[in-house]
């Protein structure tokens, strides 16, 4: 007989979005004994973390938090379109006060190891302070965008500047009248380097990848909008459920090659007015992500603005891409504008890469040091699977999850993996491409069935079966494949770390397709799932 004592039903890793909304329904929804750890010294996950300058949403606010307290969701969070960080992490400390969660979240800690007892069919959590926990469900919610890329420069360490990662950014860094570097142009490279050209006394991007960037269209929210938001919200989550991309606006039907080349253009300028590059992307026609040459023409309608925009035809050169728009797509208040300012000088890595750096800042291959005084990292994260890889994490039999994803990442249903029973990721490899919030709350509520389920009948440990993996792993590379995303290195493959195997990290059906799937597995008796009677392994 399998011995039930532990110290705890659940234990959730880490205290952002995911991990909030889950220690709410385990604790107060089904009434277990759980305990959520985060390294950090307050909740919001990476929202704790990402205090850079110019740190917001790219998705609009009004569709970037949860949705479950209908009460709350009529109000937006902060005056805004998009939600500033201050906002962001003030909104998910008011839900943990508002649902009595901070005497079960842990933080300062850091989750070690995490050890599956086949015997048992329970996980021992083992924290940075020899602290030492078992339980019988075991939730990971690390964050898909929360291990730090820092690139091993030559030099690096010898700088005797301030030297951050954006991931990390300290409360008591300002850049204001300072030389500031910083190197990346991605989401956050780009939030940052239009606040910081702000305030900083000289600011130089040396850029990896020229980027397209659209409007966000930002600005302050009106009495009128809201109130208008306030009589539909219903309506709106409604929309968000049944989309593609869950960013609150109708995706596109029409094909761009079915148009004329005149109205292609007026949609672009159109999407381009309103802002929003997710808009851009999937708002304007259905197929930029697919079709090549609807990709190209979307590409160039963006080059043709940074021309436009652009006043020194050098720096327009070295900030237009020539590769496929196949990236996350990025938004900005004035990114291209940021150029034309006095204080701000652009290097092409590509053309004139980092030689070393310096003590006094960072030397490029024409001989030329860049003196700093703050030099940035913006070079984006290990997506998806990286925090998993930095834990010591060991399923049936003593499996590592490094072991286990070996040939490549892989799940099933972006939640669990065969060998570590009673292991649900939030946000694991493989799950929904889809504006966040929304997606993690629907996996959070359909973990929480899937436990309750295993409770009601008495089944102490469920695991993904291997071929329910296999399956769906080969389903996320059949989608991809009719995508350009894999064409691009990114994050959404693997592709921004340098010798990371790259891979399918994505399902690209979209979010209405990905809960219609959930439904489905769950009306089958979780389908894909065995939850044992006993603690024998899983073999098909």
């Amino acid at each position: 007989m399998i011995d039930r004592k532990t110290d705890l039903d659940a234990i959730v890793i880490g205290a952002g979005f995911g991990g909030i909304y889950m220690l709410h329904k385990l604790r107060n929804e089904l009434g277990l004994a759980a305990r959520a750890f985060d390294r950090a010294g307050g909740v919001g996950g990476t929202w704790y973390w990402n205090r850079y300058p110019g740190a917001k949403s790219d998705s609009e606010g009004l569709v970037y938090r949860y949705a479950f307290d209908k009460e709350a969701l009529q109000e937006p969070i902060g005056n805004n379109r998009y939600i500033d960080q201050a906002d962001m992490r003030a909104y998910l400390e008011s839900v943990v006060e508002k649902y009595d969660l901070g005497r079960d979240i842990q933080l300062n800690t850091s989750i070690e190891s995490a050890v599956f007892d086949d015997s048992r069919s329970v996980w021992t959590v083992t924290t940075d302070s020899g602290e030492s926990l078992t339980a019988r469900y075991l939730v990971t919610a690390l964050g898909v965008l929360s291990a730090a890329n820092l690139p091993d420069i030559k030099g690096r360490d010898s700088f005797r500047g301030r030297l951050v990662h954006t991931g990390a950014w300290p409360e008591d860094l300002s850049v204001e009248g300072k030389r500031v570097g910083v190197i990346g142009t991605g989401s956050t490279g780009t939030q940052f380097i239009c606040a910081a050209s702000k305030t900083a006394g000289h600011l130089t991007v040396f850029q990896r990848s020229a980027q397209y960037v659209v409007p966000s269209g930002n600005g302050p929210l009106s009495d009128e909008f809201k109130a208008k938001y306030r009589a539909n919200y219903e309506e709106v989550w409604e929309q968000v459920w049944n989309s593609y991309v869950g960013c609150g606006f109708q995706e596109s039907d029409v094909p761009a090659m079915s148009v004329s080349e005149e109205e292609r253009r007026r949609v672009f300028q159109d999407a381009w007015d309103r802002g929003n590059a997710f808009r851009f992307m999937l708002g304007t026609f259905s197929d930029i992500a697919s079709d090549p040459a609807a990709n190209e023409a979307a590409a160039e309608f963006i080059r043709s603005k940074i021309r436009e925009i652009v006043k020194d035809q050098e720096t327009a050169r070295k900030l237009t891409p020539n590769d496929y728009y196949a990236r996350r797509p990025i938004s900005n208040e004035d990114y291209y504008e940021t150029f034309n300012r006095d204080n701000v000088s652009l290097v092409s890595l590509k053309e004139n890469p980092v030689r070393e750096i310096t003590p006094n800042g960072l030397l490029t291959e024409d001989g030329v040091e860049h003196e700093l005084d703050v030099l940035v990292f913006a070079t984006g994260f290990d997506a998806v699977d990286g925090s998993y890889r930095r834990m010591d994490i060991r399923g049936r039999g003593g499996e590592t999850i490094r072991q286990h994803w070996q040939d490549g990442v892989s799940s099933y249903l972006g939640i669990a993996t065969p060998g570590f029973p009673n292991l649900f990721m939030i946000y694991g490899p493989n799950t929904v491409f889809s504006n966040l919030p929304p997606a993690i709350e629907t996996q959070v509520e359909w973990i929480t069935d899937l436990i309750a389920a295993s409770r009601k009948y008495d089944r102490p440990s469920v695991e993904a079966t291997k071929s329910a993996e296999d399956a769906w792993t080969a389903v996320c590379e059949e989608l991809a494949g009719h995508t350009l995303f894999p064409k691009v290195d990114s994050f959404i493959n693997g592709g921004n770390i340098p010798g990371k195997r790259r891979g399918v990290m994505f399902y690209f059906a979209g979010l209405a397709a990905y809960r219609q799937k959930l439904r489905e597995v769950a009306g089958a008796g979780y389908e894909g799932f065995v939850l044992h009677d006993d603690s024998s392994p899983t073999r098909s």
